[in-house]
């Protein structure tokens, strides 16, 4: 892979606080035109990471170039070259939605007429037409969301880094959201995304690394990490007793890993029936059983020990 194909290369990337540290010499690299995603915990080292390859944080320690440049002596060229897209809307509530792109365009020195040409092309793709003289104040979390996309893309980015895009909204939203970055990569926008949703992670994600602690603890494309780090199928067991550890030795022999969460317990298997039935057999009754294939959930609680929304 040339040079040229990498839109972020860090080596040995650290960043400290003081005396602590927060991300631990990582090497991650995102390949253009590739949507590339952050997992992990609060704590686990994602926002600094975030913010050094956003040029807006010096890391400590390692090597980081962004568009092929290095964000220490080049810091504004890289920045006028991405869209962020932060966890908080930071939209001007009592503005109308045309307005908000139109004062974040001149932040980029457009042209005026660039600008109100971007504007509308932009209201179009994020489905806001109709609400272009709307005061933001007046739109629903969904609409709100798709606007600070909007906002994001003023500057036709070559990357665009969303920091927990869907948080808080519906279904429904999120995938009208999901379709609108799905178009983006097409076009050739590379995106960065970090999210707490392991279904958002396996539609929108072409790899990924599962990040605790300020470490990199797995990465690879969504199917890698499933076949890596579990069994095909999850075998979930409710019984009508509270306290399910007690089940766990019983339940040792039938699965290659077994799970305890507070409301279930996880069998992780290769034949998910096959299993059902030889519990069926050595008269184990739960309540309620379901069989499912593996997810980036699974792997999230293999690698960290914990979910991944807190």
């Amino acid at each position: 892979m040339s040079v040229e194909d990498l839109v972020v290369e860090a080596r040995g990337l650290v960043k400290r606080f003081g005396a602590f540290e927060a991300v631990h010499g990582i090497d991650v690299e995102v390949r253009r035109g590739e949507s590339f995603g952050f997992l992990g915990p609060n704590g686990a080292g994602k926002t600094s990471t975030m913010r050094m390859i956003s040029a807006v944080s010096t890391p400590s320690q390692g090597t980081l170039r962004i568009l092929g440049l290095d964000p220490a002596t080049h810091g504004p060229t890289i920045r006028a070259r991405l869209g962020v897209v932060p966890q908080e809307d930071t939209l001007e509530l009592e503005l109308s939605v045309r307005v908000n792109l139109e004062i974040y365009g001149r932040y980029f020195d457009l042209p005026w007429s660039e600008v109100k040409e971007r504007t509308r092309e932009l209201l179009e793709f994020v489905q806001l037409s109709e609400r272009a003289n709307s005061k933001v104040d007046d739109l629903s979390g969904g609409m709100k969301r798709r606007l600070t996309i909007a906002r994001a893309l003023i500057n036709r980015p070559e990357l665009l880094i969303l920091d927990e895009p869907t948080t808080g909204l519906d279904p429904q939203a999120r995938h009208l959201l999901w379709d609108r970055l799905y178009r983006l990569k097409r076009e050739g926008v590379t995106l960065i995304i970090t999210t707490h949703y392991m279904d958002e992670a396996e539609q929108l994600c072409d790899r990924l690394v599962v990040m605790d602690q300020g470490s990199i603890v797995a990465q690879g494309a969504p199917s890698e990490l499933i076949e890596q780090h579990s069994t095909r199928e999850v075998v979930e067991l409710r019984f009508a007793q509270d306290e399910h550890e007690p089940l766990r030795a019983s339940l040792e022999g039938f699965a290659s890993r077994v799970e305890v969460l507070p409301d279930r317990i996880l069998l992780y298997v290769n034949d998910g029936d096959e299993v059902v039935g030889q519990l069926g057999r050595a008269g184990v009754n739960p309540a309620s059983t379901l069989v499912r294939r593996s997810s980036l959930e699974d792997v999230f609680l293999r690698l960290t020990g914990r979910t991944l929304v807190e």
